[in-house]
């Protein structure tokens, strides 16, 4: 239907609010676009960089032509990843790293002290076990977040995840004292301090 609405005192009809609208949209996407780019280009310099350092300790060789080699072999690898479109936050997740180590520190904590009572477990000639699956709320934003604490769940003895919904988690728990600890949502807040996206 045509829009019969007038601007005030004119009689002509209002067509500045559609375009102020259509402006905004525009700008507003220009902006993620900018920002987006921005993201690729930081990712792939620090890639390149580290493919780098990852090639010149793995080959020993620091010849000129093999340097020039090595840097033009990483190059390539960057257009390729950026030809197929990969080169996102969960292909080279910079963003994670200086949160990454406080929170592998803290999984190692748990994975030792898992496996401790684990061990216990196995050697106790009453098997004290009483397995069970629960069902976890993930507060993650990203599939990235989602893999991590999939992954922090299956490294820590006596509980596996086993899948993955849309904002749930199964996982299977050796113990009741094991299950209740997922519950508690612990791992589940520091995975998602790591991601950095909440």
């Amino acid at each position: 239907m045509p829009n019969n609405s007038a601007q005030p005192g004119t009689g002509q009809p209002d067509t500045g609010g559609p375009q102020r609208e259509r402006r905004r949209r525009n700008h507003e996407r220009d902006q993620g676009r900018g920002k987006d780019a921005a993201g690729r280009m930081g990712r792939s310099l620090s890639l390149a960089v580290i493919l780098f350092i990852a090639w010149l300790l793995f080959s020993g060789r620091y010849q000129p032509l093999l340097l020039i080699l090595g840097a033009v072999s990483c190059l390539v690898i960057i257009g390729i990843m950026l030809r197929m479109e990969v080169m996102d936050h969960e292909a080279h997740p910079i963003h994670l790293t200086h949160k990454a180590f406080t929170y592998w520190m803290w999984l190692f904590k748990e994975i030792w002290t898992a496996a401790i009572d684990v061990t216990k477990i196995v050697l106790s000639p009453k098997l004290p076990i009483s397995p069970r699956l629960v069902l976890l709320p993930t507060t993650q934003k990203s599939e990235l977040g989602q893999v991590i604490y999939a992954n922090s769940i299956t490294l820590t003895p006596g509980t596996f995840a086993i899948r993955i919904f849309d904002d749930r988690l199964l996982a299977h728990a050796l113990t009741r004292e094991g299950a209740e600890a997922l519950e508690g949502g612990e791992m589940d807040r520091r995975v998602t301090e790591v991601e950095g996206l909440s």
